[in-house]
């Protein structure tokens, strides 16, 4: 990830030169620019591009537990190595019900035959080959064409490869999956997370009769103009292309490129008539938080006249002016899912709690579950949120909770710091860890937190979660009892 993956881009180009079979797993990160930042964005992946690797994006996961696999029988295949990538933090350290895949689907996709071949391809005086020379300008330039045929062929592959996959699993994917309305004349284009929580807004603005589609890019190279002209539905009037990096003084950012030109080839090719106003923004660099009320000020955008191009989504610029308004408040969650926060302190044993706790809730009851946890860089002795979310159906919402039925603040001390009644939903249960007693825990109260509970209705619970610890011998990891009090009265 992030600037350890740009340290491999010289060792990248000869993999790839080679044709060497080869996967390569990567959780997405943001490049240090003006700032260092740990976080998650687009930028290390894009800047590999142009090395020769495929490059396979899941936005789950449940699909980047697929995709380990399909990247590595199709890179056997094909012998175009991949580079399978998805979201840091938002997927990479997300905690989620899924189905695993078992030891015979592993032997189904990556058989004998395909590694003994690859084995075959390895340097050995018993077989000796040439391989990694120095060339010249009288031929260069033709052994560097003489690949294109394994390029050509890759998207077939990896399209098989899938299909494949889907009569063993009964998960289906598609090189680029269109979602939505089937006569859509606004559609937006995304790869990574963005595109689950996009998914989960199109589901609901279907059930409001809108007429607007999602299309996920799954293979981003090579890519295959052809098959993405092919899965955008024939109604199509408008495109939002949305890049999660920033590539400046470019035209455009690099998805919102590609679609250009793919549309004006296939067009000159005859392959389509799709002529639509294609738009770009930019979202979520550094992990900023892309939530559907921002997808919403999107599919608005395209509804306008003459939509706003080069977009930003998820800030205020008040510098260039390029960002869209969005609506904080727009909520489109289900009811029946729960949604839980849990403040506690870095090291506190906090975080550990509620991922056994959503693990628990997954494995031994029929919900699904969704375990993402907030840390502060500083890590250890710094603020940690944990957001749970557990309900009937699989949880697509790829951002944070800001409505909660549930809060536990695990250390008193941040009465004064958060606002965390800010995210309490009419009826919530609140759980707070202080030494005062039942008695006296409403007087410790800021008076905006009085305000809250009562204008909300909030169920309070206090318990000394340190003297509970100290008299059974648990010293200060606190964790195990306020998970316990958690299970009690959630």
């Amino acid at each position: 990830a992030s600037q350890g993956l740009l340290l491999m881009i010289p060792n990248m180009y000869k993999i790839a030169g080679e044709l060497t079979s080869f996967a390569m797993h990567v959780s997405a990160r943001t490049l240090a620019t003006h700032a260092l930042s740990i976080f998650g964005d687009h930028s290390d992946v894009m800047s590999v591009r142009m090395t020769g690797f495929a490059m396979l994006c899941s936005d789950s996961v449940q699909s980047a537990h697929d995709f380990a696999l399909i990247s590595q029988s199709a890179t056997l295949r094909s012998r175009v190595p991949m580079l399978h990538f998805f979201d840091g933090f938002r997927t990479s350290h997300e905690v989620a019900k899924i189905e695993e895949l078992s030891n015979e689907d592993l032997k189904s996709m990556v058989t004998d035959e395909l590694i003994a071949a690859h084995r075959s391809r390895a340097l050995t005086p018993d077989n000796p080959v040439v391989r990694g020379t120095a060339q010249n300008p009288d031929s260069f330039f033709q052994a560097r064409e003489a690949g294109n045929g394994y390029y050509t062929a890759c998207p077939a592959i990896v399209q098989e490869e899938m299909d494949k996959f889907a009569k063993l699993t009964g998960r289906a994917y598609r090189l680029f999956e269109y979602f939505g309305a089937a006569d859509a004349d606004r559609v937006i284009v995304i790869m990574g997370s963005g595109a689950d929580t996009a998914h989960e807004y199109v589901e609901w603005a279907q059930k409001q009769g809108e007429k607007v589609g999602l299309l996920k890019v799954r293979l981003y190279r090579p890519f295959s103009a052809r098959d993405f002209v092919k899965a955008l539905p024939a109604s199509t009037r408008k495109l939002a292309v949305l890049d999660r990096c920033k590539e400046p003084g470019s035209p455009a950012d690099p998805l919102h490129l590609d679609i250009l030109a793919a549309l004006r080839e296939m067009r000159e090719e005859g392959a389509t008539t799709l002529d639509p106003v294609v738009v770009g923004g930019r979202y979520g660099l550094s992990s900023k938080e892309f939530t559907p009320s921002m997808i919403k000020a999107v599919y608005d955008n395209l509804a306008q006249p003459r939509p706003k191009n080069h977009f930003t989504i998820g800030i205020l610029d008040d510098v260039t002016h390029s960002s869209l308004p969005w609506d904080p408040e727009f909520d489109i969650e289900a009811k029946d899912v729960s949604r839980c926060l849990f403040y506690g302190l870095g090291a506190d044993g906090t975080v550990r709690a509620n991922k056994n706790s959503i693990k628990i809730i997954a494995e031994e009851t029929d919900n699904f579950g969704q375990g993402y946890f907030v840390y502060d860089s500083k890590k250890s002795g710094a603020v940690t949120i944990s957001h749970l979310r557990f309900g009937p159906r699989q949880i697509r919402s790829a951002y944070l909770i800001r409505k909660a039925n549930f809060i536990a603040c695990h250390q008193t001390s941040f009465l004064d710091k958060y606002p965390m009644l800010e995210s309490a939903q009419e009826g919530a249960t609140f759980l707070l860890n202080t030494a005062a007693g039942a008695d006296k825990a409403w007087d410790t109260l800021p008076k905006e937190f009085q305000q809250t509970i009562l204008e909300r209705k909030l169920k309070f619970y206090v318990i000394d979660a340190y003297e509970v610890g100290r008299l059974t011998g648990m010293g200060v990891r606190i964790n195990t009892i306020m998970q316990t009090c958690f299970f009690a009265i959630s």
